[in-house]
């Protein structure tokens, strides 16, 4: 999924009083996004971001893709032939996902869940990515920190988010300045990887009709050795 799956404005809420909200705000964001997946065209587009294209899988890795939406990225991962499974919190998300997969005659394993309730095996994958993935900070956290356990020896992480100066571009993401990424968050989150690359840039950001301009973004890969 090139997408953010709290990207309605739900970070408002203070924790723990967001924590309170928890159910009601899932049901909040399944709604939100099976309503922006049911429409017919791709809303971010078929094609895999431009950052997860700059990077090689070996075949056969396990590869997981976190808040994956319509799965342009899981399909591409899949190409290479990898191992994939998508996870999105939207029905209408995933059935785009098998549909993307059929029509790219790849295998994509699919799971409908929130991220919260995903059970993150141990030394399971070789490689999670998270594409436009932003979660309220509490939330982040926590997914971001279950990441290190569930990577196998050698595993990495590559993610692209939106920075917080994307607020001055208005061209994709979230509008709440809580829900976008700093390095400093990021190598927060990732502190217990061995090997971190992180870089803030600016760039055109073209994947379908909610993400389009020039945009600010962070970019990681961590490895863990």
């Amino acid at each position: 999924m090139t997408i953010s799956i709290y990207e309605i404005q739900i970070a408002g809420f203070s924790y723990p009083k967001w924590a309170n909200k928890l159910n009601n705000n899932c049901t909040m964001q399944k709604e939100f996004w099976n309503e922006r997946y049911a429409e017919e065209e791709y809303a971010y587009g078929k094609t895999a971001n431009d950052f997860l294209k700059t990077h090689d899988f070996l075949p056969n890795s396990r590869v997981l893709c976190l808040a994956e939406g319509e799965g342009r990225n899981a399909v591409h991962i899949a190409s290479l032939g990898c191992e994939v499974t998508a996870v999105d919190i939207s029905a209408e998300g995933i059935a785009k996902t098998k549909r993307l997969a059929i029509e790219k005659s790849v295998q994509v394993e699919t799971i409908c869940s929130d991220v919260l309730q995903f059970k993150f095996e141990p030394n399971y994958w070789d490689a999670i990515v998270l594409i436009f993935a932003h979660f309220p900070p509490a939330i982040r956290a926590t997914v971001h920190a279950n990441l290190f356990d569930s990577l196998r020896s050698g595993g990495r992480v590559i993610l692209e988010a939106y920075a917080k100066e994307q607020l001055l571009f208005k061209t994709g993401g979230p509008m709440d300045t809580s829900m976008l990424y700093s390095e400093e968050e990021l190598r927060s989150d990732f502190s217990s990887f061995e090997s971190l690359e992180l870089r803030s840039v600016e760039r055109r950001v073209e994947e379908g009709k909610y993400h389009l301009g020039m945009a600010a973004v962070v970019q990681l890969v961590a490895v863990k050795n």
